[in-house]
């Protein structure tokens, strides 16, 4: 049997589909390709029929090469062209579910949002949809249907923590907070009272501040949610600002053209549009829509084009002055769109960002390399230089009007300029131990602080840790023991005493307030 096997011709592959003759085990070889063919086509089998023939002629190729050289294949009828239908019917749901799996991860409303609502439904109608997909008992079709469950309710789960994280809870609670704020401004502004008290500015800047400081974990929907609120805070604020600075009176007479007449009308709608958009970007507005205002913004554009102005410089520029307030409001309503976008609220690519951290590796350098030198006052000179330099640097950096960047450069500013507070006192207490004869007890006393405060600062300057460390904690203990020392220093009527004891009550505060900056994990 062996040797008939050998020298039996290779038979070629069969064309799938074609409906060629198999041969059962009695009937001799089947004829070679292109020779002695049958002028017609063979009838074919039934498909049972023909899947049993290939298994036994299978059978009969492995049993001729010799036993293990031949595994049994899996049945090949879920492969591309002739693949079970409840395989393709499950793929063609895993590829509508993969189709919304990008606005599902970066989905950062709540849970009553519409947007929610209609993912949610996308994705239990998938569900649903794989559950009726019918596995006639085969083990592969039951994994794949399991399979692409998973993969649904995985998307269902991220949507609800997206909308119920924690973090996105206080995003919301302080834009609530805000929005009781600007409720009260909304009717001034519109009537035209550019007043706003000290107290509302205070307050929108603390929001602002409290919103930087959320904490997103490099979560997608956090960051959006997060830049979204503070896009529409900070544009509310711009808007109010700039309504201040504008005359509450109409600059020109109505006597003067009767172009003017038209613009003053203009001007009092555009006022008029001003408070409609902030009601808008706080969501205290249901009866309209961004691309509405948008509308009717432009049509007043269209309206000052259309006026002849007569060739009246004065009237051209009361116009244009007009004109570039509408152009303000459209490019807030721009900007209430580009929230959406990912290069807006993904911080990590801003340039601003990337050239702020790029001062603050320069920065830590300089700080390893004192830290660590043998001999540091070699380095002082140059590297205050150096360091006065990053702050001019620092100084340069594009903020954009935007909060997160404006936080990053102030805490960068903070880093460099603690660095060079820790050169000059370590200069000054240096140049005290070459030659002071004599001093008043006080100053004494005070310099001994200073010493301490210096050892101190050098640990904080090392530190990278957060506040539930122990060293955190021995830090802030010894910071608050100096101030308790300074408190206890007694200038005697010295004036002269009285200015360094300030200063050194000062230093120990920046201290530790850089302590509880480097630790409070803060993020873009």
């Amino acid at each position: 049997m062996a040797a008939a096997a050998e020298e039996e011709p290779e038979r070629e592959p069969e064309p799938e589909g074609r409906g060629a003759a198999v041969f059962s085990p009695g009937e001799g070889r089947a004829p070679e390709a292109g020779r002695h063919s049958p002028p017609w086509p063979a009838e074919p089998p039934p498909p049972a029929e023909a899947a049993q023939a290939r298994r036994e002629e299978s059978g009969r190729s492995c049993m001729a090469a010799g036993p293990g050289s031949c595994e049994i294949e899996p049945d090949k009828s879920m492969d591309m062209g002739n693949q079970h239908p409840s395989i393709t019917r499950l793929q063609e749901i895993q590829k509508e579910v993969k189709s919304i799996e990008q606005q599902v991860i970066g989905f950062s409303g709540l849970s009553g949002d519409k947007n929610y609502k209609k993912l949610e439904r996308i994705l239990t109608k998938q569900l649903f949809e794989i559950d009726s997909v019918d596995t006639e008992g085969k083990g592969d079709i039951q994994q794949a249907r399991k399979r692409a469950a998973q993969d649904t309710e995985r998307l269902l789960k991220e949507l609800e923590q997206n909308a119920n994280h924690p973090h996105r809870i206080e995003i919301d609670n302080i834009f609530k907070e805000a929005q009781t704020l600007v409720k009260e401004e909304i009717a001034p502004l519109c009537s035209g009272d550019n007043q706003v008290t000290d107290e509302f500015e205070d307050a929108i800047q603390d929001i602002i501040l409290r919103l930087t400081h959320v904490k997103t974990g490099g979560k997608i929907s956090l960051r959006k949610a997060r830049y979204h609120t503070l896009t529409r805070i900070c544009v509310v604020q711009e808007i109010i600002e700039d309504s201040m600075k504008r005359q509450p009176c109409l600059p020109l007479s109505e006597d003067t053209h009767p172009s003017v007449s038209k613009i003053n009308s203009v001007m009092c709608d555009v006022n008029k549009a001003r408070g409609t958009l902030i009601a808008l970007l706080m969501g205290v507005n249901n009866s309209e829509t961004f691309k509405h205002l948008s509308c009717v913004l432009s049509g007043f554009m269209a309206d000052l084009d259309a006026l002849d102005v007569c060739g009246r410089t004065e009237i051209r520029n009361y116009r244009k002055e007009v004109v570039e307030a509408i152009n303000k409001l459209l490019k807030y309503l721009e900007l209430e769109e580009e929230a959406d976008s990912t290069y807006a609220f993904d911080l990590g690519q801003n340039q601003s960002i990337l050239k702020i951290e790029g001062i603050l590796k320069k920065t830590r350098e300089v700080k390893s390399e004192l830290l660590k030198a043998q001999n540091p006052s070699d380095l002082y000179q140059g590297s205050k230089t150096e360091l006065q330099g990053l702050i001019g640097q620092l100084d340069e950096v594009n903020l954009g009007k935007n909060p997160c960047i404006r936080e990053a450069r102030r805490r960068a500013v903070i880093e460099v300029q603690t660095v060079i507070t820790f050169i000059d006192l370590k200069e000054a207490l240096e140049k005290r131990k070459q030659g002071i004869a004599e001093e008043h007890p006080s100053h004494k006393s005070i310099w001994n602080v200073l010493g301490s405060l210096s050892d101190i600062q050098r640990e904080v300057l090392s530190f990278d840790g957060n506040r539930t460390d122990k060293n955190y904690i021995r830090l802030e203990e010894l910071l608050t023991k100096q101030l308790l020392a300074l408190d206890a220093v007694d200038p005697q009527g010295e004036e002269e005493c009285k200015a360094a004891r300030k200063q050194a009550v000062k230093l120990a505060q920046n201290i530790l307030s850089f302590l509880d900056l480097k630790s409070d994990e803060w993020e873009y």
